[in-house]
């Protein structure tokens, strides 16, 4: 009971943060989307750590003490959910204008399962048949409240196969850092892994956007869109990520990728507020058994 009190504030942590997310796909991001994607992610990375290296400026202390292991896991999170995976799936919205994006988003849903697969293989994580169960019910019902009882209809257009394409990587790379950030929160504090998450991923994408040329963009940039840029760098961006550390210190991969689903759940919603789409029964049903199966995984699943 101890050890099952000790982690409820890991799991909520995370089960936020994936709701800040959905914030900001539904809110926030779609305003930039005026702006070239490799910029978007580098300045989203950059402020926030500008304003860490200035808060936490005791953090650059500890790079004496990282290993080769260290900075390789803070590079590939960078490359692979910082850089990559946020290209992709920003890339993905970009090109289907946040419009006809069902299938992006179902595509999506395929993160859990990477996450799942290689949790088990590179951190050796035990999956019982139990856990299948429940997170076989969680994306089932994730798919139902957002699709409801019937098939996605899908744009077969050249720009949304790419569009697909690119939220099927995106959805790999995510789960690799969903992976990768675990192995991290086991060596070091989450103020020490989020600060050191948006530093790597800053220097990588500043690199991008210097050879590619999209460094202009900030010249472009609307006083809107600094405004959202800020918004989402000081709230669901760092703070977001703040507590999924916070959370991951306790909380394996494999449980974690599930309680994000609180992502998609939190998109519904805010679509359901604010465009006024009305569920079905059957999506307000699976909505209900998307959390009932995230809290019972978080319950019986946490040794």
């Amino acid at each position: 009971m101890n050890r099952e009190k000790s982690i409820i504030p890991h799991i909520i942590a995370i089960c936020f943060a994936a709701s800040l997310w959905g914030v900001d796909g539904v809110i926030l991001t779609p305003q930039l989307y005026a702006l070239n994607t490799s910029f978007v992610v580098f300045i989203i990375h950059f402020l926030p750590f500008a304003l860490m290296s200035i808060i936490f400026y005791k953090e650059y202390q500890k790079l004496k003490s990282f290993t080769k292991e260290d900075f390789f896991l803070f590079s590939l999170l960078a490359i692979m959910g910082g850089s990559l995976g946020t290209l992709a799936i920003v890339k993905a919205l970009f090109l289907m204008n946040f419009q006809k994006l069902t299938i992006v988003v179902l595509l999506q849903k395929l993160q859990p399962i990477f996450a799942i697969f290689l949790s088990v293989i590179f951190l050796k994580e035990k999956v019982s048949r139990s856990f299948i169960f429940w997170a076989l019910l969680a994306l089932i019902s994730a798919y139902i409240m957002s699709f409801g009882l019937v098939l996605p209809q899908a744009d077969t257009s050249k720009i949304a196969l790419q569009a697909y394409l690119l939220a099927i990587i995106a959805a790999f790379f995510f789960a690799s850092g969903t992976v990768i950030s675990r192995k991290i929160a086991t060596r070091h504090s989450f103020t020490t892994a989020t600060f050191y998450r948006y530093g790597f991923t800053a220097i990588f994408m500043l690199i991008w956007v210097l050879s590619t040329g999209t460094i202009t963009n900030i010249t472009q940039a609307t006083l809107t869109h600094w405004i959202v840029i800020v918004t989402i760098s000081l709230t669901v961006g760092s703070g977001a990520i703040f507590l999924y550390y916070y959370g991951m210190l306790r909380v394996k991969a494999s449980i974690a990728t599930i309680c994000e689903l609180f992502f998609p759940l939190t998109a519904v919603i805010l679509d359901l507020v604010l465009h006024k789409n009305q569920l079905a029964l059957e999506q307000w049903v699976a909505a209900a058994v998307l959390v009932i199966s995230i809290l019972t995984i978080s319950r019986r699943f946490v040794n």
